[in-house]
């Protein structure tokens, strides 16, 4: 194994538990449970699993039904619903290479999260939104229906909304506006500058920043970090990816939400503990649990 694919060391511990509010354990190496006593080990003591297809949904459902310290959210990856109405010829997704099933297909998938999205574990509908880095314009029109069929869902089960919002601000916070936010909207991998974390501490939504905080060409999340309220701010891996610095481009995992959490203090300028507090109580509320 090289350097660049070794696991980075584990953190001084965090002295106030925490949540990694956005993780993918399926696409990490190593069993759940050997994700989830690392991460304790170092304060990080709840994950939510992050569902990005059908089978990752389910998958996600089933982990937090059997792990008292995990909870899933369930839904169509921006990405995803363009493939399946479209087809994914190139196979780039995990399920390989698909032919476009139309909207039906779409309706179909949709179904299966909106029964997912019913069951006690699952504590949030996402991740959704739009993504206009990957889709080009012509699965544009898919990810919209999809996103709004989600807030939907999510509204009617009184879950959490977890929003992937690439290259997309103002039309995610457009579609937000005209189908009317849930409650709890959080915007996963806050990617947005320091006047979009304004309109969105205006709006009630959560901020959850991830190891890009960390990068050096990021100004602009330090900056958005810098202005959102301290009660909406959450932390979360995007494991796999998004490895916080010094260790970027090595494997993510929950268990170094420390060192994303102690830059954001800094950021803050407070202690790592009030900031651990905050995100503490922040990330229950936002996932009611």
């Amino acid at each position: 194994m090289s350097a660049k694919d070794a696991p980075p060391p584990l953190p001084e511990p965090l002295l106030v538990e925490v949540a990694d509010s956005h993780t993918h354990l399926d696409l990490q190496s190593g069993t759940v449970e050997e994700a989830l006593v690392k991460a304790a080990a170092v304060g990080v003591t709840t994950v939510v699993q992050v569902g990005c297809d059908v089978k990752g949904s389910r998958w996600a459902a089933e982990t937090a039904a059997a792990h008292e310290h995990v909870h899933a959210a369930v839904a169509l990856h921006p990405n995803e619903a363009p493939r399946i109405v479209l087809g994914d010829p190139d196979g780039w997704s995990r399920q390989g290479a698909r032919e476009g099933g139309g909207d039906a297909a779409l309706d179909e998938a949709l179904t299966e999260i909106d029964r997912l999205a019913a069951l006690p574990y699952v504590r949030g509908v996402g991740e959704t939104g739009l993504d206009f880095f990957r889709t080009g314009p012509e699965g544009i029109a898919a990810q919209e229906r999809s996103f709004r069929a989600h807030i939907e869902i999510a509204k009617r089960h009184g879950k959490a909304l977890v929003i992937h919002d690439r290259e997309a601000h103002a039309d995610v916070l457009r579609v937000l506006d005209e189908e009317g936010a849930p409650e709890r909207t959080v915007f996963h991998c806050y990617s947005g500058d320091a006047a979009m974390a304004e309109i969105c501490a205006a709006k009630g939504y959560y901020m959850s920043f991830a190891g890009n905080v960390t990068f050096k060409n990021a100004q602009h999340l330090r900056d958005a970090l810098a202005v959102a309220p301290l009660e909406l701010v959450l932390v979360e891996t995007d494991a796999p990816f998004l490895t916080p610095a010094p260790y970027r481009g090595r494997p993510n995992a929950p268990y170094l939400i420390p060192v994303t959490l102690r830059a954001m203090a800094q950021v803050r300028g407070i202690g790592e503990n009030e900031m651990a507090e905050a995100i503490a109580v922040n990330t229950a509320r936002a996932f009611d649990y």
